[in-house]
């Protein structure tokens, strides 16, 4: 249950705090359009923040409002959309109507819905706010889990040679759209009156073990449309003056500080759903902060009597763990002495397992407690976000899974999406109106809906890209003088009213600044860059904005060279540098801009999105083939920026320098200035990437993906492992112990090949004999796996064998039939691994044997 707090508003207009205290009003052009209509510069000014607009805006201002007829009308429409959303049958319900009382319980470091709440840093954060919006959308019964940070991120500034100033912000939640979260009270337990008869409720606080002692937490609620998240904050008088920072900043401070925090995301946030009394059948690991939430879960089964093992199977079945990292050192991993400090409380009272807590996480050659590990460890469904991630998933963790072929390493993709109703532009959505079928918005996953794209003028659609445009500019200009106002004289301040011009072509870079995201590499040539940018009759001009984290140094050195070359005489207003990044801004700019670019070195862009947000408004993506462009890319709905495939840095930074100029001065600038006044070739690439790229590249499609391929056969193999007294669940833990104890008997004994012929062309007949030991045989699978060549690559063959006869003494002979070229050795191996009609993947037992 929800309890906003009330704001005095004039009856009339009461129901605004429902609006207020749920951020469906974030992605509901006409809830923004009603709040700005109260005090249009106060709404600005407060970040889009509805609840601080009605608490500070003047009485006298609210009571006109509740007046004013034209405003009364705007109100009854947007609360009636607003009822017809809750009220409206969804798809989940449609779908898995029996699974609608089960939770999926969304655990993650950060969340980002919205400028108004600050508790975000990137693009780890605004994913998961945006995949909370789907789940509301689609009904799916989602919870999120996070931490409230009290100082945000930080605010960003810039001095004069384009030094980052990072300022935090106490906030004051009594003006935030966020509510304690409140429980019944219990026997002896100080109580809040509700009023009109309503049972008593206390704010909700979960104590969580921390080393040596206990850390307590008040848990708050964020209503997003259907879905609340709970976040933890750490900042109460009963803790330590240390304690009440754990959650104070996102990603801030030490190892120290870190461990802490990830202990109270996990351990905190099942004990915050369990006191709430949320029946959760599945539980989401988004990027391992969170993994430590098995630690909780583990225990509780063993507090139930379950043996550690049987635990740990049941903990699996119904965890799915998603990766974001490209790279290991982007694993969070811990010295042991430190991970053994955290959990001594725990280790203590479970003594007899507490080898069996550290072999989760334990990462033996660098005698590091890896929190990735923990999560494949604890997670049966595990995936990375885009095709490509997914192969270099596979790959870093290949070893992690007995060292299996790639391909065949359990962990799949579900390539990101983003929320369109949040990014796409509210003129764009009155222009798809008129021309999408009437349920585009609700089918917007449906490829068949955006075929009629074509359909709407290329006059409409560039009227509205200029307005765009226009309005990014307007918001550049302003936060440069912004900037300005703080060192700089008047005529420098005044100068920024000329800087951009929405006739020119228009590039933009945002995003963290991070080293491996290149943000300076257009500028490796700045005598080609010039040529670009002063020609006086196809222009060029480039808006960069992002902040870097205040403990990254060379990320910090990328924004003072990006602001340098800014202010070079040559660059001056042609080049700009946008300050405080955040997601206001970002709309602007994925709206406005003609072109965005974005040049990671391959293959460290785990996903992105920004450039999916970019594309459903019609600019166009001119990227490197990393993340979710390799797949999206078609070849006309955007450019790519080639590199040779697996060349080292320095030699992937010169192809990919050279072919981004190349490509500018050979066909972007030549297509943008084509066919003036209307380019109408441009407007075409346009289209056709709204057409291609909207329909998949959307957090709907992304939600449904997860919710059909990993939440509902999650909380399927769940309520099969616990029926009947967790006797599935104690069957294959069984059995994965006995399969461990015993696989080492497991062996190829002898292979029976036919020297093969050069002239040969019929296939022939391969023999195996297989000794297994204590091993049954019909628990195993015996293959050849050999390899042909298919456009370019070597794709693997996997051949059956088939048990022929046994032979006694638990062995078995085998025989498959192969073409007659291969020979044993050179060209194929055989191998025997362990199967389950329980396992939920092929290699869920990481034991192969190859001969």
């Amino acid at each position: 249950m929800f309890h906003r707090r009330d704001l005095a508003l004039p009856p009339a207009i009461g129901r605004l705090t429902e609006l207020a205290f749920n951020l469906w009003f974030s992605w509901n052009d006409g809830a923004k359009e009603l709040f700005a209509a109260i005090e249009p510069k106060l709404w600005d000014q407060f970040r889009h923040n509805p609840v601080r607009l009605l608490t500070e805006t003047d009485a006298a201002v609210l009571k006109e409002r509740s007046e004013d007829e034209a405003f009364l009308q705007r109100y009854r429409d947007v609360m009636a959309e607003w009822d017809a959303y809750r009220e409206a049958e969804t798809w989940f319900q449609k779908e898995y109507p029996q699974h609608t009382h089960q939770a999926i319980a969304y655990f993650s470091a950060e969340f980002g819905f919205h400028e108004s709440l600050p508790i975000y840093s990137g693009g780890l954060g605004v994913l998961a706010g945006d995949h909370c919006k789907s789940a509301s959308d689609l009904g799916v019964p989602l919870v999120g889990i996070g931490l409230l940070y009290k100082k945000g991120y930080f605010d960003q500034k810039l001095d004069t040679e384009g030094g980052q100033l990072a300022e935090n912000i106490a906030y004051d939640f009594n003006k935030l759209p966020i509510v304690p979260a409140y429980v019944p009270v219990l026997e002896g337990q100080a109580a809040e009156g509700q009023g009109d008869g309503a049972p008593p409720l206390r704010e909700l606080t979960v104590d969580v073990p921390l080393a040596d002692r206990t850390v307590h937490l008040k848990v708050w609620q964020v209503q997003v449309g259907r879905v609340p998240v709970y976040l933890l904050d750490a900042d109460l008088e009963e803790n330590s003056p240390w304690d009440r920072e754990l959650t104070a900043q996102l990603y801030g401070g030490n190892q120290d500080i870190r461990i802490a925090q990830e202990v109270l995301l996990g351990v905190g946030g099942v004990k915050a759903l369990r006191a709430l009394g949320i029946p959760t059948g599945t539980f989401h690991i988004n990027e391992g902060h969170a993994a430590f939430l098995s630690f909780e879960r583990i225990r509780e089964q063993l507090d139930k009597g379950l043996p550690f093992h049987v635990a740990l199977e049941v903990i699996r079945a119904s965890t799915v763990f998603t990766t974001h990292t490209p790279v290991p050192a982007g694993h969070d991993a811990f010295p042991l002495p430190m991970f053994e400090y955290y959990f001594s409380r725990l280790f203590a009272d479970y003594p007899s397992v507490r080898r069996e807590w550290t072999r989760l996480g334990l990462d033996e050659p660098k005698l590091l407690f890896n929190m990735t590990h923990l999560a494949l460890n604890t997670s049966t469904l595990r995936n990375g976000v885009s095709k490509l991630h997914g192969h270099v998933s596979r790959e870093m963790f290949r070893a992690f899974h007995g060292g299996i072929d790639i391909p065949e390493v359990p962990i799949g993709h579900v390539t990101n999406g983003v929320h369109l109703s949040t990014w796409l532009a509210p003129e764009l959505k009155e222009l798809f109106d008129r021309f999408l079928p009437g349920t585009w918005l609700s089918h917007q996953a449906n490829k068949d809906v955006w075929k009629t794209v074509d359909l709407v003028p290329g006059e409409s659609l560039w009227s509205v890209h200029m307005e765009l445009k226009q309005r990014m500019i307007r918001l550049a200009r302003a936060n440069l003088r912004e900037q300005r106002r703080r060192n700089r004289p008047a005529d420098r301040i005044e100068e920024v009213r000329d800087y951009l011009s929405p006739d020119a072509l228009t590039i933009g870079f945002a995003r963290r600044f991070a080293t491996y995201k290149r943000a300076n590499l257009i500028f490796n040539d700045l005598e080609r860059l010039d040529l670009l940018v002063n020609d006086p009759n196809r222009p060029v001009q480039f808006v960069f904005a992002g902040k870097a984290h205040p403990a990254d140094r060379p990320g910090q050195e990328l924004i003072r060279e990006i602001y340098r070359v800014s202010e070079m005489d040559r660059f001056r207003g042609k080049i700009v540098l946008l300050e405080n990044y955040d997601m206001n801004m970002a709309r602007h700019l994925v709206q406005g801009v003609d072109v965005w670019l974005n040049n990671p070195r391959r293959p460290y862009e785990a996903s992105g999105t920004s450039g999916q947000k970019a594309a459903m408004n019609g600019v166009i993506n001119f990227s490197v083939l990393d993340g979710w462009w390799e797949e999206g890319y078609d070849g006309a709905n955007g450019w790519s920026i080639e590199a040779s495939d697996g060349a080292d840095a320095g030699t992937q930074e010169r192809e990919n320098t050279e072919a981004i100029y190349r490509l500018l001065e050979t066909e972007i600038v030549p297509l943008y200035y084509n066919q003036r006044p209307l380019p109408t070739q441009w407007i075409a690439r346009m289209k056709r990437s709204i057409r291609t790229l909207a329909p998949v590249y959307n957090s709907d499609r992304m939600v449904m993906e997860y919710v059909n391929e990993f939440y509902v056969p999650a909380l399927k193999r769940t309520q099969h492992f616990v029926a009947n007294r967790y006797d599935e669940a104690t069957k294959v833990a069984d059995y994965k112990r006995f399969i461990r104890k015993n696989w080492h008997h497991v062996r190829v004994a002898e292979l029976n090949d036919p020297l093969a012929h050069t002239n040969a062309t019929s296939p022939k007949e391969v023999t195996a004999t297989v000794k297994f030991g204590s091993v049954w045989y019909k628990d195993t699978a015996v293959e050849i796996i050999y390899y042909e060549e298919k456009a370019g690559r070597w794709d693997p063959v996997i051949v059956t064998m088939e048990p022929v006869r046994e032979l006694g003494d638990n062995t078995v002979l085998y025989r498959a039939v192969l073409p007659p070229h291969l020979q044993h050795g050179p060209h194929y191996s055989v191998r025997v691994y362990p199967v389950s009609a329980n396992f939920a993947r092929r290699f869920e037992l990481p034991l192969v044997t190859t001969f």
